[in-house]
């Protein structure tokens, strides 16, 4: 069900969606948060919803997005209003904001929020500098963004670590999980020796990399290079080299060691939606993810 309202205020929102959900028979006893997603008035609003939706299907939620339109049009609120179907497993309030409005979010958003539940901020692009002192991001218990979409991803990821507080998630950070996993395991075989050195290389643009860079460097306490070119990760353990390499658009890894037969493991490049959904796992401070910010200052790049 859509239902769409037009140049209206907060309170006649807020009066439809009750209505609408008690002749659905839908109730928000079983949402379990609410998603506000900050974003544009554009294709982007609806790649963002879409995401959420398939996210809600394991956070049952309440997503409210919040599209800027143009400032410097008159003030105008619309509203639309997503329930059933078209809102996966949550229900869906898109407000578009033109004129002065667009720059009060916080007013809008707040007489939506579920009572006695998190609020998550989520800024699928465009996130401020310090989400924390944003007035979305302080109505919010848990901030997302993603460096993926950022003009300059390196420089974004990098500023996080300035200005990252509990609470703070990149999506970037989600994307490597897979990575994180493969490499630990390939750790935990023989030989049991130091890793000496680490190269990570790929895309300028990744900023997955650039963590995941940090979260090696931080652990292993060892000089690691985050190299142009190919993507993969190579760990030099005294006379054993592991590779873990993947070709930038495939789906497959090739996991080599010296003397050893390669091995074929699946590792695709996750979707914005499943980087969400582990985001919305666990809301308290993700203290790994802080210190693979700190380990940042410790990467060469080249």
């Amino acid at each position: 069900m859509i239902v769409d309202i037009a140049d209206t205020d907060t309170g006649a929102i807020n009066k439809k969606l009750i209505r609408l959900r008690e002749d659905s028979g839908s109730v928000t006893l079983g949402r379990v948060l609410t998603l506000v997603v900050c974003t544009l008035d554009t294709a982007e609003a609806e790649e963002a919803i879409e995401a959420a939706n398939d996210a809600s299907k394991e956070h049952p939620c309440r997503v409210i997005v919040l599209a800027r339109g143009d400032r410097d049009a008159d003030n105008r609120l619309d509203a639309q209003i997503r329930l059933g179907g078209d809102a996966g497993a949550s229900e869906v309030l898109i407000l578009r904001m033109r004129g002065e409005l667009s720059q009060h979010e916080a007013s809008v958003v707040t007489p939506f929020l579920l009572p006695d539940t998190p609020v998550v901020a989520w800024w699928p692009r465009g996130a401020p500098v310090e989400p924390s002192r944003d007035p979305v991001g302080q109505l919010a218990t848990h901030r997302i963004t993603d460096a993926t979409f950022a003009d300059d991803p390196m420089a974004t990821i990098k500023a996080r670590r300035e200005s990252s507080v509990a609470g703070d998630a990149d999506l970037a950070w989600a994307r490597i999980t897979y990575w994180r996993a493969l490499l630990t395991a390939a750790l935990d075989e023989a030989p049991f020796v130091a890793v000496e050195s680490v190269t990570v290389s790929g895309l300028r643009e990744e900023p997955a990399l650039d963590v995941l860079a940090g979260w090696l460097a931080i652990r292993l306490q060892c000089p690691v290079n985050r190299l142009v070119g190919d993507l993969d990760v190579e760990l030099q353990r005294g006379d054993t080299a592991i590779t873990l390499s993947r070709p930038q658009t495939g789906r497959t890894a090739t996991l080599g060691r010296t003397g050893q037969p390669d091995k074929r493991l699946a590792l695709p490049r996750r979707e914005t939606s499943e980087c969400l959904a582990e985001e919305l796992r666990r809301l308290d401070t993700d203290e790994i993810y802080q210190s693979a910010l700190e380990g940042l200052e410790l990467v060469t790049y080249e």
